[in-house]
């Protein structure tokens, strides 16, 4: 049986303040919470999120690295120096960094490979355009987006996979449960013919305007694994609303 796994992405928000009290109520709300939890902040808040965090349920991520390991490359973060700071878990490949960084299914291959070397989980993002699932072209992109990544790593039980339907980040729509099951189950499926029964053990989340009251329906489905939660994970009351929907 996997276990649920509920991750917030911050993206570029909030304070040293705001994040504080936010991990303070949450930790408040989902006391004994028997899923993971975790939430990504943006690099300058990860230490003083590590510590807000600590002796709580909630683990720390980050929401990306760099393509290149130490050296001169002004600005950017490396896996390593993830590492270094505590953090098992970094977000790569998210739809923002693919339209709005340009990043390629290659570079998102390397930075898999380099958070694997330095000892890093994964949290793979894979998804479609609304173009694209208009064309008929939806699985053809995940799996694609995929077949980079698993061209230069092997996955393992502890790889996550979050599918994020790129019509459906921040735009208030979902993809219903049934579409999300069915994307969530060629994923299973395309896994299982590559690493065959570690394919059972990897997650699949659901990422896309994930809200406390749709997250139970997506939850109930046989391959949703949990949800990559934006927005929503900035407010602690809606996130634990998130995190309560796993027990519907």
């Amino acid at each position: 049986m996997r276990k649920i796994l509920v991750a917030g992405n911050w993206k570029s928000n909030g304070t040293a303040s705001s994040n504080k009290a936010l991990v303070e109520k949450l930790n408040a709300l989902v006391p004994g919470a028997n899923v993971d939890l975790l939430v990504c902040p943006p690099f300058v808040y990860i230490p003083s999120t590590l510590e807000c965090a600590s002796g709580g349920h909630l683990a720390v991520g980050a929401q990306n690295c760099s393509a290149t390991e130490e050296g001169a490359y002004t600005g950017e973060c490396t896996a390593g120096m993830l590492k270094d700071l505590g953090l098992e878990w970094v977000i790569l490949g998210h739809s923002e960094r693919r339209s709005l960084f340009g990043e390629t299914d290659d570079v998102v291959a390397v930075k898999v490979g380099l958070a694997l070397a330095a000892g890093i989980n994964p949290i793979v993002c894979v998804g479609e355009t609304l173009e694209e699932r208009e064309a008929g072209q939806a699985e053809a992109v995940c799996l694609r987006q995929m077949e980079a990544v698993l061209a230069r790593s092997e996955p393992n039980e502890n790889w996550v996979i979050a599918y994020e339907p790129v019509w459906a980040i921040g735009t208030g729509k979902t993809a219903s449960s049934a579409d999300a099951q069915q994307m969530h189950s060629v994923l299973r499926k395309y896994l299982s013919e590559k690493v065959g029964e570690t394919a059972k053990k990897i997650r699949i989340l659901y990422g896309g305007s994930v809200k406390a009251g749709n997250a139970a329906e997506l939850f109930s489905k046989a391959d949703i694994d949990g949800a990559l939660v934006g927005g929503a994970s900035l407010s602690a009351d809606e996130f634990a609303g998130i995190i309560a929907a796993t027990n519907a």
